[in-house]
C-alpha cells in the first residue's frame, strides 16, 4: 500500500498558490460566482460555484476547492485519472455535490487514482462528496437532504448519477449540527445505473459512505478511521456492497472510539454485503441495526471488536441474515436487555480476512498495525519474540494448519476487552508454549481482575459425547472427532491471570478450555489465577494435565463434562475469596477421569467436590481442607461413581441435606509441596 503523500500535496499547493490570487486568506466572504466565473475559475484551477454545463478537468492541474462546487441538473463533470483536488480547510463550506439530473464521472485507475483531500487530511476539514439521484427512498419523491438542503428521490431505480472509479477522499465529515454531518461520500436516492467501484475514504469525522434510500451498488471499498460509521444506510436502501476493507486504529480528538463499521436504520430494504473485513485495534462495535433494519451478509470477517452485533432498538436478529451460518449469541438475558437497553450479541465470524489490505495497493495511506499487537488469524507458522511486550487486543485464532509458537519468557498483556479478547486454537491448528520454570510465559490483563479477558481455548479431534463436529458454547468453535491421540501442541509453564469473561448467564470463557483435546497434547505446569469462571475445563477428549496451580477462580477450579477420560496429576487449588463454586465439578457421562495428588485448601468455606448426573472419577492422594461441604452428588448420583483411594467414597450426609456429604476418609493425604513452583505467580 502506498504511503500518504499529503506533505508533497501541500508543497504543490504552495507553488500553485503564487499564481492564484483568488485563494488569498485576506479575501472577503466568498460570493457565489456566476456561470462565466465558474468556468474561468476552473480554467485557473479553482473549483467554486455551480456548474451548469459539461466540463472536463485537466489531470495536470492541481485544483483548489475553495467553496461549494455544485453540478446542476443536466451538467456533467468529468474528472480524468490522476486528478488531484485540494479542499480548503473550511468545514461545511467546502464540498462537491451532484444534484438530481447531474452527473459526475470520476475515471481514476489503479496507477492514477483521483484524490480529493484537505492539505492535512484531518477529520472534519471539509464536507465531502454528495450525490443526489432519482431512485426510490422511503423519504418520498423530492425529499430534502439533511445536508445542503438538496432535493433527492423519485421513481427511477435505474437512474445514473455517473461513474466513480478509483477515488481516494480524505479529511471529510464536517459537522453542520449535532444531528447533521457530511460524510466521505453521501448517496441520496442514487440509482443502480451509477457505477461505483474502488473508493477509499480515510479520516472522516462522520461516516465513510452513507446511503439514503436508492438502489446503487458499490464494490471495492477501503474505509480507514472514519469516526462515526464506516458504512451507514437508511430509508430502505436496497443496493449492495461487495468487497470492503474497514479499519479503525485511532480514537477521535475527544478520545472516543468510532461508532460502528455498519449502521443500518429504519425500514429494512435488505441490502446485501459480500466479503466484508473489519479490523479494529481500539475495540468498539462492529455491526449495528436500528429499529427494523437488516440485511444479508456473507464472507464476514471481524477482528478486534468488543461487540459484534448491536440490535440497537431490540429489533429481531432474524432481520440480519448471515449466509455463512453465523449465529448471534446474546450477551445478556432478554430481561437484562430490556432493563439496560443494550441488545448486544457475539458472532462466531471468521477472523481470516475475506478482503485484504493488499487488495488496495492504489490507496495512499499511513495505516500501520503495530507488530506487537496480537489479533486476527494465524494461518502459517508464527513465532513470537520474547523481547517484545505484546498486547493481545482481540481474538487471536490459530487456524487449521497454522501453528503459534510462544517462546520462554514471553509476556502478553491482554486488553481489558472481556469476551472479545482471547486466544483460540482450532481443530488442526497447533500451539507451542515453551515456558520454563525460570522463564514462564505470562498472559494476563494489566489489573489481573477476573473477567478482564477470555482465556485460552483449544479445540481438538478426540471423542466427546457431544459428537463429531460439535459446536462450542464459546466462539462457535467446532470440536470433536474420532482421533483420541490427536495432538494440538504443547503448553508448558504458562501463567494466566484475569480470565473468565462472561458471554451470558450460561456461557463463559475459562482460564484454559480444552474441547475434545487429544492425548498427544502436552499440558504441564499451568497457573490460572483470578478467573471469573473455571480454572481449567475439559469438554470430552482424552488429554491429561500435570502440575496445575489454580487460585481464586470464581466458579470451578477443575471442571469437566462430555465424557472426558484423561487425568490430572498434581494440582494445588487455593480459595481465599468467598463465593466460588467448587474445587471439582464433573457433569454428564462418567468417563472416569483420574486425579492424583490433589490439594485443595479454602479459608472461606464452600464446596469441595461436586458431581452432577452420573459423573464420577478416580481420586488418590486427596488433601481437602477448609470446605463446608466435602462432596456434593448434585443430582443424586451414586457414591460408587466416585472412587477415592480404591474404594467407593466413604461419606456421611450432612444434617438436613440430601446430596451433600462429609468425607469420613480419603481426604487427609499429605498436602502437595509447591515450594518449588516459584513460576506460578509470575507477572507481566
Amino acid at each position: 500500500m502506498k504511503k500518504l503523500s499529503l506533505k508533497l500535496f501541500t508543497i504543490i499547493l504552495a507553488i500553485a498558490t503564487i499564481n492564484l490570487t483568488s485563494c488569498s486568506s485576506d479575501d472577503p466572504a466568498p460570493i457565489v460566482p456566476d456561470q462565466s466565473d465558474v468556468l474561468k475559475n476552473l480554467e485557473s484551477g479553482v473549483m467554486n460555484g455551480t456548474l451548469e454545463e459539461s466540463y472536463t478537468l485537466d489531470a495536470s492541474t492541481l485544483y483548489n476547492l475553495t467553496g461549494q462546487f455544485i453540478i446542476a441538473d443536466g451538467a456533467t463533470l468529468n474528472i480524468p485519472a490522476g486528478t488531484k483536488i485540494l479542499a480548503d480547510n473550511k468545514g461545511t463550506d467546502i464540498y462537491i455535490a451532484v444534484l438530481k439530473g447531474g452527473e459526475i464521472n470520476i475515471n481514476g485507475n489503479a496507477s492514477n487514482p483521483v484524490v480529493m483531500s484537505s492539505a492535512d487530511g484531518n477529520p472534519g476539514d471539509w464536507g465531502g462528496l454528495t450525490l443526489c439521484g432519482k431512485a426510490t427512498t422511503t423519504a418520498g419523491v423530492d425529499a430534502q437532504a439533511e445536508v445542503g438542503g438538496f432535493i433527492y428521490g423519485g421513481n427511477d431505480d435505474t437512474d445514473s448519477s455517473g461513474i466513480i472509479r478509483y477515488l481516494q477522499i480524505v479529511g471529510t465529515g464536517a459537522q453542520i449540527s449535532i444531528d447533521s454531518q457530511y460524510n466521505g461520500v453521501s448517496f441520496y436516492a442514487v440509482g443502480s445505473g451509477t457505477l461505483v467501484d474502488h473508493v477509499a475514504v480515510i479520516n472522516g469525522e462522520d461516516d465513510g459512505v452513507e446511503f439514503f434510500g436508492g438502489t446503487v451498488a458499490v464494490s471495492n471499498l477501503y474505509l480507514e478511521n472514519n469516526f462515526d460509521d464506516s458504512i451507514d444506510w437508511t430509508e430502505g436502501w436496497n443496493g449492495s456492497v461487495t468487497n470492503a476493507y474497514i479499519s479503525n486504529t485511532k480514537k477521535d480528538k475527544d478520545g472516543n472510539s468510532f461508532s460502528t463499521i455498519f449502521e443500518g436504520d429504519k425500514t429494512n430494504g435488505n441490502p446485501t454485503f459480500t466479503n466484508i473485513t473489519g479490523i479494529s485495534t481500539v475495540g468498539g462495535t462492529a455491526l449495528q441495526f436500528k429499529l427494523q433494519s437488516g440485511g444479508t451478509i456473507s464472507g464476514l470477517s471481524l477482528s478486534g471488536y468488543d461487540i459484534d452485533l448491536d440490535m440497537k432498538d431490540g429489533g429481531d436478529t432474524a432481520n440480519v441474515i448471515f449466509s455463512d451460518g453465523y449465529s448471534p449469541v446474546a450477551m445478556a438475558t432478554p430481561e437484562k436487555q430490556v432493563e439496560t437497553g443494550e441488545y448486544f450479541y457475539s458472532l462466531n465470524t471468521s477472523v481470516v480476512p475475506t478482503v485484504n489490505v493488499d487488495d488496495f495497493s492504489w490507496v495512499e495511506s499511513s495505516l500501520s498495525f503495530e507488530s506487537s499487537l496480537l489479533q486476527g488469524a494465524v494461518t502459517g507458522d508464527i513465532t513470537l519474540d520474547p523481547s517484545v511486550n505484546y498486547t493481545l487486543n482481540s481474538s487471536y485464532i490459530v487456524q487449521d494448519g497454522g501453528k503459534l509458537t510462544i517462546p520462554a519468557g514471553t509476556k502478553i498483556t491482554a486488553r481489558d476487552g472481556g469476551t472479545g479478547v482471547y486466544i483460540a486454537v482450532l481443530q488442526g491448528g497447533e500451539i507451542d508454549i515453551q515456558g520454563t520454570a525460570s522463564a514462564p510465559v505470562v498472559i494476563a490483563s494489566a489489573n489481573a481482575e477476573g473477567g478482564d479477558w477470555g482465556g485460552l481455548t483449544i479445540c481438538g479431534n478426540a471423542t466427546t459425547t457431544a459428537g463429531v463436529d460439535a459446536v462450542a458454547e464459546i466462539g462457535g468453535f467446532v470440536y470433536g472427532g474420532t482421533t483420541d491421540n490427536d495432538n494440538s501442541g504443547s503448553i508448558t509453564y504458562l501463567v494466566l491471570k484475569g480470565t473468565g469473561a462472561q458471554i451470558n448467564s450460561e456461557s463463559q470463557y475459562n482460564g484454559l478450555s480444552l474441547y475434545a483435546v487429544g492425548s498427544e497434547t502436552v499440558i504441564e505446569n499451568i497457573s490460572v489465577i483470578n478467573g471469573s469462571d473455571d480454572g481449567v475445563e475439559f469438554f470430552g477428549g482424552t488429554v491429561s494435565a500435570t502440575n496445575l496451580y489454580l487460585e481464586n477462580n470464581d466458579d470451578d477450579s477443575i471442571d469437566w463434562t462430555e465424557g472426558w477420560n484423561g487425568s490430572v496429576t498434581n494440582a494445588y487449588i487455593s480459595h481465599t475469596v468467598s463465593g466460588f463454586s467448587t474445587v471439582f465439578e464433573g457433569d454428564k457421562d462418567n468417563g472416569n477421569p483420574t486425579f492424583t495428588n490433589i490439594t485443595a485448601i479454602s479459608s472461606v468455606g464452600g464446596t469441595g467436590l461436586q458431581f452432577k448426573k452420573q459423573s464420577g472419577g478416580t481420586i488418590t492422594g486427596l488433601h481437602l481442607t477448609g470446605y463446608d461441604v466435602d462432596l456434593d452428588m448434585k443430582d443424586g448420583g451414586a457414591l460408587s461413581n466416585v472412587q477415592i483411594e480404591g474404594a467407593d467414597a466413604d461419606a456421611t450426609l450432612l444434617s438436613g441435606e440430601t446430596s451433600k456429604y462429609t468425607l469420613n476418609s480419603g481426604k487427609d493425604a499429605a498436602a502437595l509441596d509447591i515450594s518449588g513452583w516459584t513460576w506460578r505467580n509470575a507477572g507481566l
